[in-house]
């Protein structure tokens, strides 16, 4: 059951919130989904919501080990301190037959599997958790005034439509291997060497 604390998975299906996972348990409907598994230096992990690396990525953690006490107000703090500190970075990698490393910069690179994330972030609008596909969202190297412009985007999903922004569904990332990045998964944060990712179609089943 989809009862997460921002429940940003229950979105991509119903608005009724924890309710409508009751109901469902109660009648014994469940559906299948996907999974996303990244397979990092130490074992795997898996997601039912996505896994992101950047700023998405460096705001969590920050969040998670610092502003954690003040709630929503925290998420916010790490959002601006990171626009602050900003770093836009590149973490080198092909999808499916892609012949050629991308090593390009850039400000976030999220890995989708629903659309949505933090509750109202509408990161991935075109995501589809029963598609067979990761949603492959990338923001380019976009600076500290554009960003704080476009933040208002990220949570009607018209951020993709900036020059920087490009989306793709893709079935199977791999990483160049590098030191361990922080990674955030389903709103946790681990800091893993990242070797691959792959979808994992119909995977499991949710009440929902």
């Amino acid at each position: 059951m989809p009862l997460g604390t921002g429940n940003s998975f229950l979105r991509d299906f119903t608005k009724d919130g924890a309710a409508a996972s009751l109901d469902a348990l109660m009648e014994g409907r469940s559906r299948p989904v996907d999974l996303i598994r990244l397979t990092h230096a130490r074992g795997e992990v898996y997601s039912f919501n996505l896994l992101s690396v950047g700023f998405t990525a460096d705001v969590a953690a920050l969040t998670n080990r610092v502003f954690k006490p003040f709630g929503s107000l925290g998420y916010l703090l790490g959002v601006f301190v990171r626009v602050v500190q900003l770093h836009r970075r590149s973490f080198a990698l092909r999808c499916d037959d892609d012949p050629q490393w991308d090593e390009r910069r850039s400000l976030f690179l999220s890995f989708n599997n629903s659309k949505y994330t933090g509750g109202t972030m509408l990161i991935a609008p075109q995501a589809d958790p029963t598609d067979g596909l990761i949603e492959f969202v990338r923001w380019g190297p976009i600076g500290r005034l554009g960003l704080l412009r476009m933040l208002p985007r990220l949570y009607d999903g018209t951020h993709i439509e900036h020059r920087l922004a490009e989306r793709r569904g893709v079935r199977h990332v791999e990483f160049r291997p590098a030191e361990p990045v922080d990674v955030m998964i389903d709103g946790e944060v681990l800091a893993l060497e990242c070797r691959s990712l792959d979808v994992l179609p119909g995977a499991v089943d949710v009440y929902i």
